[in-house]
């Protein structure tokens, strides 16, 4: 059952072509992921198939009576509204009832000597038949993080802020999602939980992300913009990678062949008479269209980063009893720690628990209340910041790279002017003389992290770097840090981003607590797993914040002994949990394919089961593994 259909489309600014011409489809159940270079139009085309941009030219139509949701890269709120008024925004009969159910019971929490009548509201509720919906709604909400609902919007971070906007997105039951980047500025549980809920949903999605394992296991099929034209690829991103080198090399054979045939087409077409009215009329138009197959340009420009960085001395950086509170909130607490030749550092913990304070104060922007950092001679940061910088909109690209030098050195030792550096970070000459207010989201981070890395830092710290980035930059970027000679530190939501670069862990677990996790994300969560599955383990060891060190937590309770039967119980438990486990996993997986509605459906409602079960079970594990 077809759900959109985009024909003809076009779009352009100024001079700049985006795309035209673009005709595709979607149909109930599909998941799409939308990919291609910054600046090819991606966003652009969400909004105008949302409608919150006109096409220069074509046409976009839903199936009548579909709702549809969209998620804005950078959402726009009234900063007055409290949150509830921004979540509840839409004009549903149901959300205006459970909203003003959930500000009344907000407003007796807050002030229960003065608290409103709710009778006539859950009279209401019970006409609507809302219950079931408001569960729904208080679940996403719960999810999301988004608890205090009257509190206003100009006091939000700008992650708590994308989390209010998925709220709204997400509790009006769409038909049909529409999400820019939706993983930036989100916590990594939060992506998880968001992973889950869009893999399992019955939903039609069209999305534009990098994040390469959301795409993996939310989308089942990736269309790509390249050169203004679409070329679609069933199946993961693993899959689009490989379909898309074979597309590549077979254009490239295809343009040498015609190349060839139009030398000999082009000899045919000079030695004919020019006045001569006998020339076969399907042999000339036949030239023609070869003529333009083989002046089609197939040559892929791609980012180079080989800037060298500084030599690094025996001194890093040495970090001894760091500690740093703002107002009540303790960000570091006692932090030491002595930084190594080539190390390559993740950072990962909730929003709010001060991994950016933390950049902050080892790059000298900001002091620590007490302790000391020792920054080695030779040390030279290079910060690419989570906030965008600020370039002057009115001055041209090229002068934007040469405030920070002319002439640059390359890690061969040679030397390149700065058109010829920003021509390797894919600003053509012509671009390099527009104006920083034309630049894509994407094109100016992109010239941000190309001023960092061109002042050859040897300690390289990157808050949120792959926020904006296109997939094939990154890429790219990837490659370069990896043969990266200095200290790497990252802050970032992008799993596999943090996974290929990272060699361990500072987790931010609250209160100033820094715990050294030897391994990358991915090793995280297994261990977290795995210390939830077996019983009778170690006890878990956790940082003491004044000294430092490891120490283990030992039980304060005796516990009364599993009897033999408890005892059999709890070893099967482990076994059903396995079990409902991999059933939950293969109906995920099948759920990511599978686009019939029934299918989807059934499978929906089984996940739901393995669910209720697994919690069930999970609690009684739980509970006999304290006895055990």
């Amino acid at each position: 059952m077809n759900y959109l259909s985009v024909e003809g489309l076009a779009k352009s600014y100024d001079e700049r072509q985006l795309f035209e011409n673009l005709t595709f489809g979607l149909d109930q159940g599909q998941k799409v992921a939308l990919v291609g270079v910054n600046g090819c139009g991606k966003s652009t085309l969400l909004k105008v198939i949302a409608g919150l941009e006109q096409p220069d030219r074509g046409l976009v139509s839903f199936r009548k009576g579909l709702t549809v949701s969209i998620l804005p890269q950078n959402p726009v709120f009234n900063d007055e509204d409290t949150v509830v008024q921004a979540v509840f925004s839409e004009d549903i009969e149901e959300l205006n009832v459970i909203r003003d159910y959930e500000m009344a019971l907000d407003e007796a929490t807050i002030n229960p000597e003065n608290a409103p009548d709710i009778t006539p509201l859950i009279e209401k509720m019970d006409q609507l038949n809302a219950w079931d919906y408001e569960s729904q709604v208080k679940k996403i909400l719960g999810e999301l993080g988004v608890h205090h609902l009257s509190q206003k919007m100009n006091e939000l971070s700008g992650g708590q802020r994308k989390r209010v906007a998925l709220a709204r997105a997400l509790i009006v039951n769409p038909d049909f999602l529409i999400l820019d980047e939706p993983t930036n500025h989100l916590d990594l549980e939060v992506i998880e939980w968001l992973e889950n809920y869009l893999a399992t949903a019955n939903l039609t999605i069209l999305m534009v992300t990098h994040d390469r394992y959301f795409l993996d296991r939310v989308t089942n099929e990736i269309i790509e913009i390249d050169n203004g034209e679409l070329f679609r690829y069933k199946g993961n991103y693993q899959n689009f990678l490989e379909k898309k080198a074979e597309r590549e090399l077979q254009d490239a054979a295809s343009v040498d062949k015609a190349r060839n045939l139009l030398r000999k087409e082009l000899d045919w077409m000079r030695r004919q008479p020019k006045a001569r009215g006998t020339k076969a009329k399907y042999r000339v138009d036949a030239f023609y269209d070869t003529k333009e197959k083989a002046s089609k340009n197939v040559a892929k420009q791609e980012l180079e980063v080989n800037l060298k960085g500084e030599r690094q001395g025996k001194k890093i950086l040495e970090m001894e009893h760091v500690s740093k509170t703002y107002d009540t909130l303790k960000l570091l607490d006692n932090f030491s720690y002595t930084f190594r030749r080539k190390e390559r550092v993740g950072i990962v913990g909730p929003n709010g628990v001060g991994k950016s304070t933390f950049l902050s104060v080892i790059t000298g922007l900001e002091k620590p209340d007490s302790g000391k950092l020792d920054v080695g001679q030779t040390t030279k940061f290079g910060y690419y910041t989570q906030e965008e910088q600020q370039f002057d909109p009115d001055k041209r690209v090229i002068d934007i790279v040469k405030e920070v030098a002319e002439v640059i050195s390359l890690a061969d030792g040679s030397q390149v002017t700065a058109s010829q550096l920003l021509n390797q970070f894919l600003f053509p000459p012509k671009m390099q003389f527009n104006v920083v207010g034309k630049l894509s989201g994407g094109e100016r981070k992109r010239l941000q992290l190309l001023r960092v890395l061109m002042l050859n830092p040897n300690f390289l710290i990157l808050d949120e770097p792959t926020n904006d980035l296109d997939l094939m930059t990154l890429n790219v970027l990837e490659d370069y840090l990896e043969q990266f000679e200095g200290c790497l530190m990252v802050v970032s939501h992008d799993r596999y981003f943090m996974d290929r670069l990272t060699d361990h862990l500072f987790v931010f677990e609250g209160e100033g607590v820094i715990r050294d996790f030897p391994g990358n994300y991915t090793d995280l969560r297994e261990q977290s797993k795995s210390l939830f599955s077996r019983p009778n383990e170690e006890a878990v060891k956790k940082s003491d914040p004044k000294k430092g060190s490891m120490v283990e937590s030992t039980p304060t309770i005796e516990k009364k002994k599993l009897s033999y039967n408890e005892q059999r119980e709890f070893e099967g438990l482990e076994r059903e949990i396995e079990n409902l486990e991999a059933q939950k996993s293969q109906i995920e997986t099948s759920m990511s394919t599978e686009t019939g509605y029934e299918e989807l459906q059934r499978a929906a409602e089984q996940l739901d089961e393995i669910k209720k079960q697994l919690e069930e079970k999970e609690m009684r594990w739980l509970e006999l593994s304290e006895r055990a």
